[in-house]
């Protein structure tokens, strides 16, 4: 694979692009960066995005996916209701680090989620990638409930997730999706290092 691949892999993406996946892959970047900066409009942003991609990743046999697009849409209310009513004393919801427990319960719930969905997908639907598409909904899954808590951590979820999603999109024909998790992995990384001095700067 070299450079021209992926530009013309890119190329044939805009080509095949519909609208309504441009709009999900618009609003989905703006929350990635609303969320970079702890701004609360990424729980708005990400509202519109998951919602779109309910529909496309229907459309196109991700199931798993569809359903962690509507745990999105959920968290995001969670999420939306948690980052605007912090602690009483503070004027905002301070980014944290998981405490042993916290990871306990993070690979609880993907160890968990990841063996129900590879399950259903397998046995019960016409997916695929099962495997694959299990294991990005997953880490998902946990990715987003730490951002509702504001943990350094969910970084780290979202860079696996990201990662696995750009060859997964890829392989099923959303091109331009598969590129959009590419640039959100570069996002994540930039997010991970923020959200570090962050919680840095809230313990001293």
């Amino acid at each position: 694979m070299d450079l021209q691949f992926f530009l013309d892999g890119f190329s044939e993406g805009l080509k095949q692009m519909t609208l309504l996946e441009a709009i999900a892959v618009f609003f989905g970047i703006a929350s990635v960066f609303y969320s970079m900066r702890e701004n609360i409009w990424v729980y708005p942003t990400g509202i519109i995005s998951t919602l779109i991609y309910v529909w496309i990743c229907f459309q196109y046999k991700l199931y798993a996916d569809m359903g962690i697009n509507a745990y999105y849409f959920s968290m995001s209310i969670f999420g939306w209701y948690v980052w605007s009513h912090p602690k009483e004393g503070e004027e905002v919801l301070p980014v944290t680090w998981l405490k042993p427990s916290g990871w306990v319960v993070s690979v609880a719930i993907f160890l968990i989620s990841y063996l129900v969905l590879y399950l259903v997908l397998s046995r019960f639907t016409d997916s695929d990638v099962p495997y694959w598409d299990s294991f990005t909904t997953a880490t998902a899954f946990v990715g987003m409930w730490l951002m509702a808590k504001k943990k350094v951590e969910n970084w780290i979820f979202w860079i696996i997730t990201d990662l696995v999603a750009v060859p997964l999109y890829f392989y099923k024909g959303l091109i331009l999706t598969s590129f959009q998790f590419l640039f959100f992995t570069i996002l994540a990384t930039i997010g991970l290092m923020a959200w570090i001095k962050s919680a840095r700067a809230y313990e001293t």
